[in-house]
């Protein structure tokens, strides 16, 4: 008769790899909700207002944010679920306050074939904020027409620098931005990894910005400090989890 003895240290090792394999699936599961799930967000840790974060956005009120050129709040912008969210047309729109070396950390969510962005040290003395200031882009790469170049993809800083990948979430989900402006030195961040990272008035920058539509903008990225906008295009977007905290700052920028 043949044994059997075999079969207990397979069944014991399979077992193992089925708690190991429940206990990943369990804990994504609880990440993913905890990431969507608006309750968990707007909020500040102890540890991050000790690092000098403050929000930008409660999660209940359009406090702290006005229309581009306009004292006031435009109707296309409401919060909706905890979030910022741009429902209909209205125009970008900025915060109060100016800022000039900062690290902005922000949730943002899509829609389908979507299209918006967020611009920083925009200026309202000139035209449009991209007049001034460089975007961050918000991008349903696999339905929009920008997705098909990646100086224009979600994470680049529009129509110059192209992310290293792309790690965006499906559209329904969340992604999580930051954005760090030191001086001259720039980087977009996108969950968790750096796609992009450039320094304003280098020679490179210099090149890219005099073949692009920008050339003929001549402030576009040379304001020393300035507001932080979120773009209409046209789109559903969503954001929430606005967070910043200043930075010491290295050289300022020219002009």
């Amino acid at each position: 008769m043949r044994s059997n003895s075999w079969r207990l240290p397979v069944l014991a090792t399979l077992a193992v790899a089925a708690g190991l394999w429940w206990m990943r699936a369990e804990k994504a599961s609880a990440d993913d909700k905890n990431a969507a799930a608006p309750g968990a967000a707007n909020q500040l840790s102890e540890k991050e207002r000790a690092e000098g974060w403050r929000l930008l956005f409660d999660g209940k009120t359009t406090k702290g944010w006005r229309g581009y050129k306009n004292d006031k709040m435009p109707e296309g912008w409401e919060v909706v679920d905890g979030a910022l969210a741009r429902t209909k047309g209205g125009g970008d729109i900025v915060t109060e306050q100016q800022f000039d070396s900062f690290e902005l950390a922000i949730d943002w969510k899509i829609s389908e074939a979507g299209n918006s962005g967020i611009m920083y040290r925009v200026s309202e003395q000139f035209g449009a904020p991209y007049e001034t200031g460089p975007e961050y882009q918000v991008l349903d790469n696999a339905k929009h027409p920008d997705g098909r170049h990646p100086e224009t993809t979600a994470g680049s800083c529009y129509a110059l620098y192209a992310p290293t990948r792309d790690v965006t979430r499906p559209v329904g989900q969340w992604n999580t931005a930051r954005i760090v402006v030191n001086g001259n030195h720039v980087e977009h961040w996108m969950n968790g990894e750096k796609l992009v990272a450039y320094e304003i008035s280098s020679a490179d920058w210099e090149s890219l910005v005099k073949k692009s539509k920008f050339a003929s903008m001549p402030h576009f990225g040379r304001e020393p400090k300035g507001y932080i906008d979120l773009q209409d295009h046209g789109n559903r977007v969503e954001y929430r989890n606005i967070k910043i905290r200043p930075l010491p700052g290295k050289q300022a920028a020219k002009g």
